[in-house]
């Protein structure tokens, strides 16, 4: 059974109750998020497990607006970097959102496939990124609600058509996310196309599992199980190379306190102004999902681990907070206020053939999954 939002056959208050195979019960509540300044009609979706873990996602870029999780004591906070409203989501770029049709940047202007090229909206830096001016993230998808044995699912739909930001082939995308009752936050990419074209998505969610009572992320700590990373250009566009972590402040392969790297005088860091850099997980998709990242924060004791069939993830930690906006709850973002971990592929890999390819063809499918899963740290 599905439930299409869109077209108005699920109540703006209604309530759909799921079975699982252990006969408990699960929640999904749908709700009015607001209207765009187009007039569109925005859906979210609140997800509720049996541990009164909670996910809402919403149908804007279908992006991951809270993440509500116990800390050691029990006492429950939302670990996304919230923003207080829809209008303040429609400002923001890729805040929380699912990117596409290219995360992360792709340098030069266009791309070429089968011999053809084709020009894409670059920057002034002769960039695109994530996607450019119209990218998925600024998109307002469909929804569905499917019953799901493993738990509780909501499932984003979208058709990018040929030419959209430039790129190739029509484009039917569908992103999924499933509560189960172990606290994990499931996310699952399908996409097809009719022509070739290339594809790289991700989520660009900010957690911090301090919670509500937002502080830096600099006492964090962090393991990301990569043994090499890609250096990047004064562009933040990789080079092509790949270097060992050894030695360098990317060595990240025991848990480290974020502060204690973030400051380092390696010219990569300093170019970035923190941590905004791909880590090679491997170097090729991974058939199903292996522990990736592992996040977190001592105070709280709230962790995060993360999984994913993706070979890289670009660590970002929020560099651009400035202090011109708010969160949910009124808190003034600063630099460091939050850490964004996009699985995806490795950026400009359409012009960097040693990198594992994004190319999708008609009559193939891709497939990607992130889980996220909470626990408290030993």
């Amino acid at each position: 059974m599905m439930r299409m939002t869109k077209n108005l056959l699920l109540s703006s208050c209604a309530t759909l109750t799921l079975f699982s195979s252990a006969a408990s019960l699960a929640e999904v509540t749908h709700s009015i998020f607001g209207a765009t300044n187009s007039g569109e009609i925005v859906d979210a979706f609140l997800l509720t497990n049996n541990n009164g873990v909670s996910v809402r996602v919403v149908s804007l870029g279908a992006l991951i607006d809270q993440i509500n999780v116990p800390d050691r004591n029990g006492k429950f906070s939302n670990v996304v970097v919230s923003l207080p409203d829809l209008a303040a989501y429609e400002s923001s770029g890729s805040f929380n959102r699912t990117v596409g049709r290219y995360a992360n940047r792709i340098a030069g202007g266009k791309i070429t496939l089968d011999g053809q090229d084709y020009n894409l909206p670059v920057n002034d830096n002769e960039i695109i990124i994530h996607g450019g001016p119209g990218a998925f993230g600024r998109k307002n998808w469909s929804s569905e609600i499917v019953p799901s044995s493993e738990g509780e699912t909501v499932r984003f739909s979208l058709l990018s058509p040929d030419g959209d930001g430039g790129f190739p082939g029509n484009m039917q995308v569908h992103v999924t996310y499933t509560l189960d009752n172990n606290n994990a936050l499931h996310i699952d990419y399908t996409a097809t196309t009719d022509k070739t074209t290339v594809i790289n998505l991700t989520n660009h969610t900010y957690f911090n599992l301090a919670g509500e009572s937002v502080r830096d992320i600099y006492d964090h700590l962090i393991q990301v199980f990569a043994n090499e990373y890609t250096p990047a250009d004064e562009l933040s566009v990789p080079t092509g190379e790949y270097a060992n972590v050894a030695g360098t402040p990317f060595d990240l392969r025991q848990l480290t306190r974020i502060g204690d790297q973030i400051n380092s005088s390696h010219p990569q860091m300093l170019n970035a102004g923190g941590y905004d850099h791909n880590f090679v997980l491997s170097r090729a998709m991974r058939d199903e999902p292996e522990l990736a990242i592992r996040l977190i924060d001592p105070d709280s004791g709230r962790q995060m681990d993360t999984l994913t069939t993706e070979p890289g993830v670009q660590i970002f930690t929020a560099n651009g907070f400035d202090g011109s906006r708010l969160n949910a709850t009124g808190t003034t973002l600063r630099q460091s206020y939050g850490i964004a971990l996009e699985t995806q592929h490795f950026p400009d890999s359409p012009n960097k053939p040693q990198f594992p390819t994004t190319v999708l063809r008609p009559g193939e499918e891709f497939r990607s999954t992130t889980i996220y899963t909470f626990s408290i740290a030993d």
